[in-house]
């Protein structure tokens, strides 16, 4: 085995010893060396970032289709369908247990098909749910399982999240995964915020509507299917883009019998526990949040409208992810890590102390400042467990081993393929978020709830600190 000093690094790849135009978009990349750094500032960094961002878009209104009835369900009653509270908030979750679901097939669908295939396909896709909502909130009359249905196949848009994380980190070198990744889920996760943000405005609007009006018991005409209309030319246009300006990475494409020995890795199952702790509450928060506001402090004041204030708090957690991939990879994945669950605890701590209770009204701007916390704290760790995802497989699987060897090769190969899976697969488990966090506003009081995820990033915090940062970690990251 060689010595470090005794290493020669690759050499860089040429036009005469690879194909220049493998690497145009629409094409499939047979050769992809993102740590060699001659081929990374000639070729890789310009055709990584075309990847990257035409992937952004695509997830965000992915995003924007997963969380449309955060917004819908809350404008329901006010047009004539006789749903319970709890049955809306019902409908919040839903998309979340399918979301969760699909996002584990997607996991290992997405490198086996390609970044641009997969993409374009799995874009074009959420048209179906989307003109199926527009056509079903024109008629209070639509029975509950047909909106449980609808809101079922909504929930696939944030499957996508976890094929496009997946893929996007094997283009980038191993400096730059943290920062990547930070840039297309945190920009990705803005489709929470901009749902939230926009919804409210163009369901007012008579000037893109297609079909019939509803009207609230004022008499105040309102067009909830333009909440789901105004996307369907946006996907039609992200998907045709992806399809002609991405590309597809052969290193990337494995086959599924070799992507399931993360099952046997205990990192997957650890970073899946932290994982959980931060993306779950993001999108689980993000997706109870209007309804949480509305039934809670409506009737205290009615200026405490979800729809201006609900967006604030996915918009900050989103921009932070992105922050804490960067911070990441300066300081270590697990020192942040460590510091968003603190946050996350005590920012929890202080929306119940906000919270009406008894004869108290309780304090809702207490509460708003608490729970945009509460977000950029989940966004910190966001960022920062991504970050640590590649860099833990990397040195399991490269330790011992000498730069340059063939062994060396083989296992960085491995190491990369491991993480993209882990990746993807952290992602499912912690949508399920989106489902549990309002099926437990829906079931429990409010204040156990919280009580119960404070307890939750305490035990994060003592798995984080004991495995990846303490001094004698077993894999520091």
């Amino acid at each position: 085995m060689r010595s470090p000093a005794a290493h020669t690094a690759p050499t860089a790849p040429t036009a005469t010893s690879f194909d220049p135009g493998q690497y145009r978009p629409g094409k499939t990349i047979t050769d992809w060396e993102p740590e060699n750094d001659l081929f990374w500032k000639s070729t890789g960094k310009k055709v990584a970032a075309r990847n990257l961002w035409i992937a952004v878009p695509a997830l965000l209104v992915a995003f924007v289709v997963w969380q449309v009835w955060s917004v819908t369900a809350t404008n329901l009653k006010d047009v004539g369908f006789g749903f319970s509270t709890s049955q809306l908030f019902w409908l919040t979750a839903v998309p979340g247990l399918t979301g969760g679901t699909a996002r584990i097939f997607y996991t290992f669908l997405g490198p086996m098909i390609g970044q641009r295939r997969f993409t374009a396909l799995s874009t074009i896709v959420l048209i179906v749910p989307l003109i199926w909502l527009g056509i079903a909130v024109q008629n209070p009359d639509t029975s509950y399982g047909v909106m449980i249905a609808i809101a079922a196949l909504c929930g696939i848009g944030g499957a996508n999240f976890a094929s496009s994380l997946a893929n996007i980190g094997f283009f980038f070198p191993k400096k730059d995964k943290g920062n990547a990744t930070g840039i297309n889920g945190g920009l990705g996760n803005l489709g929470v915020s901009v749902v939230q943000l926009l919804t409210p405005i163009v369901i007012t609007s008579s000037v893109v509507a297609v079909g019939s009006a509803q009207h609230k018991a004022d008499g105040t005409a309102v067009w909830l299917q333009n909440a789901a209309f105004l996307w369907v030319p946006v996907l039609v246009i992200l998907a045709a883009v992806a399809w002609f300006g991405q590309n597809d990475l052969k290193v990337a494409s494995t086959p599924f019998s070799q992507q399931k020995i993360i099952f046997k890795r205990k990192h997957n199952w650890l970073m899946t526990w932290l994982y959980v702790g931060t993306f779950g509450s993001f999108i689980g928060f993000a997706a109870a949040l209007p309804m949480l506001i509305k039934t809670t402090f409506t009737p205290i004041d009615a200026a405490y409208s979800a729809a201006t204030y609900a967006w604030m708090g996915p918009a900050v957690g989103a921009l932070a992810r992105w922050a804490g991939g960067w911070i990441a990879d300066k300081i270590g994945g697990a020192r942040v890590t460590i510091i968003s669950f603190v946050g996350m605890a005590l920012s929890i701590i202080g929306v119940i102390n906000f919270l009406p209770s008894g004869g108290d009204d309780g304090n809702f701007w207490g509460f708003f400042a608490c729970f945009l916390l509460a977000f950029f704290f989940s966004g910190i760790g966001n960022g920062s467990t991504f970050r640590q995802i590649p860099v833990i497989f990397r040195n399991q699987h490269l330790k011992g081993l000498t730069e340059g060897t063939p062994e060396y090769a083989k296992a960085l190969k491995q190491s990369e393929m491991e993480a993209g899976a882990v990746t993807g697969f952290t992602s499912a488990i912690a949508a399920y978020g989106f489902f549990f966090i309002p099926a437990m506003f829906a079931n429990f009081a409010v204040t156990s709830a919280m009580w119960g995820f404070v307890a939750f990033y305490v035990s994060c915090i003592a798995v984080a600190w004991w495995f990846y940062a303490r001094k004698g970690a077993e894999s520091p990251s």
